[in-house]
């Protein structure tokens, strides 16, 4: 009886030990892009020098940037500045972030100390800076949730919404001040009452993958939701297309260009496409979906 139960124990043990190989194998070996990249001649794209997510990424072999003119928000992103290479993810209580081995870089955006600043906020915040320094402060404004929108020149007019559940009115309540300090005051409300799910209702969708550019986002518009933007963009002579993305968190934290952990062969790049399921650091988008800011 003795020799029965060693030997059934003995079975049940080397059942685990298999059985354990086969899920690590099938769930954990990285994954390629045969068709995308010659995965024997992989080297690492990560340049520690660079200090913009231009020079910090090199193109695969066989791809090329995308051409976009000075200028636009396109060359805008793609030399934003980052910090030097191994700076971590701090949340805004200048705590470290508990995931620390999703990205290549941190960009050089301070992140205010009242954790308003989270996903989409981080992208709102690039988005209108972009703006502010290019003369179309006009252009800046966002929807509340509640799809009220609000604009930067209206709140600089002393503008300011009385909010009442769903409802919302503006009030002329404050002295016109059109100064920067204002200016991120007024982001600080948009970071308030938008998100997720007000850009995804209110920004136009980009229903082809083949049509995606630098500034356009992967959205998942929810309460909570989540959200990341295009930054970079290569391609092949076959017109294959590769991308790079930037994402704020929950809580708020530094925004960071992103791994791509699923296919380290070409990481930080990604392939997108709509509807796929596509993972990003810590976050999985189960059903893709793009916009594009206005």
């Amino acid at each position: 009886m003795r020799y029965f139960k060693m030997n059934r124990a003995f079975v049940v043990i080397v059942f685990v030990v298999l059985f354990c190989a086969l899920f690590l194998h099938v769930n954990f070996e990285p994954k390629t892009f045969e068709k995308l990249v010659n995965v024997d001649a992989v080297v690492s794209l990560i340049k520690e020098e660079g200090l913009s997510i231009l020079k910090r990424v090199d193109p695969p072999s066989g791809y090329k940037r995308v051409a976009y003119p000075k200028g636009s928000f396109q060359d805008y992103l793609r030399n934003y500045k980052l910090k030097p290479f191994g700076a971590k993810v701090i949340n805004y209580d200048n705590t470290e972030y508990f995931w620390q081995y999703g990205h290549i870089g941190v960009l050089d955006i301070f992140v205010p100390e009242n954790g308003l600043q989270q996903c989409a906020d981080a992208l709102i915040r690039v988005r209108s800076e972009y703006l502010w320094d290019t003369n179309r402060k006009e252009d800046i404004g966002f929807n509340f949730t509640s799809g009220h929108y609000c604009s930067w020149i209206q709140y600089a007019n002393g503008f300011r919404p009385k909010i009442n559940g769903n409802k919302v009115a503006f009030y002329k309540t404050a002295s016109i001040n059109h100064s920067k300090e204002n200016f991120y005051k007024y982001l600080n409300l948009i970071f308030m009452y938008s998100g997720t799910w007000s850009l995804y209702n209110e920004l136009p969708k980009v229903e082809l993958a083949k049509d995606l550019k630098i500034g356009d986002m992967l959205i998942k518009g929810g309460l909570p939701g989540h959200i990341v933007i295009i930054c970079d963009e290569v391609v092949n002579s076959k017109g294959d297309k590769l991308f790079l993305l930037v994402q704020g968190n929950t809580p708020a934290q530094s925004v960071h260009l992103v791994k791509n952990l699923e296919y380290p062969n070409i990481s930080p790049w990604y392939k997108l496409e709509k509807d796929a399921v596509i993972s990003v650091s810590n976050y999985t988008f189960a059903s893709s979906k793009f916009v594009r800011f206005k």
